[in-house]
């Protein structure tokens, strides 16, 4: 099928994965595919008092809502804009009060379905010139209990919430869009991959998965911007990762399975070229015996899930000797460069820096930056966002050469991912300016 509106790009039916999009003229390094406005998008509520909830802009003094006093935006403009959508949420919250808690889920979907209702039949909005909302895939028939569960729950708080200002579609239909939703939302994030909120492109939905993805989605408020991080010849299909590429293969796919429910076969997982890297023991006199490695391997697993419970429900102190613990336990097999390592390492990093402690947060930053580098693709958020954490640690330090080395390090990785013009790099190199 011909591309409707994106120049250069095509949806095509790709072998073993079904639809999928791909360029019909030539991408370098840094170029932008296309971008896409959201069809829907919704302000995290952490974010709220800090951004705009219209546009996402990051600026002192933004205005309350007169009634709610809960919503912020930069000027008159903005929240005349967002007033169709923000009146789904402005007097419950009222009603509500500390009781208006509806997740972030039921938030964008209740969006959805206003931005659904207002499209006239067979029109395509602007974030559907490939796709229609309604043709997303939605994986009905392969949820677990659990998923159907959880689905539920929300639907039962869209009406609570929403009832006086929604005209719902019926039940099947709406487990259908949080379905939809759960396979197809993107989150929102900036340059340190904050979450700024979440939201649903059809079109940018279109890409199909690979863990040496050939392109990024980066975001400028709302609005999706697809660049190519690989040059690209006509008749290569687009490629993103739909998750965080770190972790070995088994991981990976154990995480595209649960919330994808497919396995990749990409280059990458076929050859598990980089696992034994990412894998990698400390060096001993003697090699741990098999079975201490799955012990060890199991018990990351675990503390890691563990960690991420005890984040919402734990004080720093306790945080972090779980982190030294953990370390300390799974450093008697594995290398400082096993990813393992490093996610605790990044875990126990943050932790230093919410308490202060800038010295011991950039000694973890420093183990952690050049496995990062290694591990991850050539242009890579992560280590980006890695570089700019350390490079505010250091001038927090006085050492304000490496902290512009990082800086500058930064810089270069997101002039790709994000584009020269990105408000980002404008900001980062304002921060630079200060220091001289």
């Amino acid at each position: 099928m011909k591309s409707e509106g994106l120049d250069g790009i095509e949806k095509f039916d790709s072998p073993g994965k079904g639809r999928g999009i791909r360029v019909t003229k030539p991408f370098k390094v840094g170029e932008l595919l296309f971008a896409c406005p959201a069809f829907a998008y919704v302000l995290s509520v952490s974010e709220r008092g800090y951004l705009c909830d219209f546009c996402f802009a990051k600026k002192e003094g933004l205005a309350k809502c007169g009634k709610c006093k809960k919503a912020f935006y930069c000027n008159a403009g903005c929240q005349k804009a967002d007033w169709k959508l923000h009146k789904l949420e402005c007097s419950s919250m009222c009603a509500y009060g500390d009781n208006w808690c509806p997740s972030e889920t039921v938030r964008l979907v209740a969006r959805i379905l206003v931005s659904m209702k207002s499209n006239k039949d067979g029109e395509r909005g602007a974030s559907e010139k490939l796709l229609l909302m309604s043709d997303l895939e939605a994986h009905l028939d392969e949820m677990d209990n659990e998923r159907r569960e959880v689905n539920e729950m929300d639907i039962s708080a869209l009406h609570h919430f929403y009832s006086k200002h929604l005209d719902f579609p019926d039940h099947s239909q709406l487990l259908r869009i949080f379905s939809q939703v759960n396979c197809n939302g993107f989150t929102i994030e900036d340059e340190q991959l904050s979450h700024l909120g979440s939201a649903v492109y059809p079109d940018v939905a279109l890409m199909n998965h690979s863990c040496c993805p050939n392109v990024i989605v980066t975001y400028k408020g709302p609005l999706a911007e697809i660049r190519a991080v690989q040059d690209m010849k006509p008749g290569d299909e687009i490629l993103t990762s739909y998750i965080d590429l770190l972790y070995p293969t088994d991981d990976r796919n154990e995480r595209l399975r649960d919330a994808y429910f497919f396995t990749c076969n990409c280059k990458e997982c076929s050859s598990r070229a980089k696992d034994k890297q990412k894998l990698r023991l400390r060096k001993l006199s003697e090699a741990p015996p098999p079975e201490e490695v799955r012990d060890t391997l199991r018990y990351a697993r675990n503390i890691m899930q563990e960690f991420r419970k005890a984040k919402h429900q734990s004080d720093p102190s306790e945080l972090l000797q779980m982190c030294e613990m953990s370390l300390e336990r799974m450093g008697a097999v594995f290398d400082d460069s096993n990813v393992y390592m490093l996610h605790m390492m990044y875990q126990a990093m943050g932790v230093c820096i919410y308490q202060g402690d800038w010295e011991q947060a950039a000694r973890y930053g420093e183990k952690i930056i050049s496995p990062f580098s290694a591990l991850y693709p050539a242009y890579s958020l992560n280590v980006a966002s890695m570089c700019i954490k350390l490079g505010r640690l250091y001038v927090g330090l006085d050492k304000l050469s490496l902290g512009i080395k990082y800086f500058k390090k930064a810089q270069s990785i997101m002039e790709v991912t994000m584009g020269k013009d990105h408000h980002s790099i404008g900001e980062l190199k304002r921060e630079m300016q200060q220091q001289k």
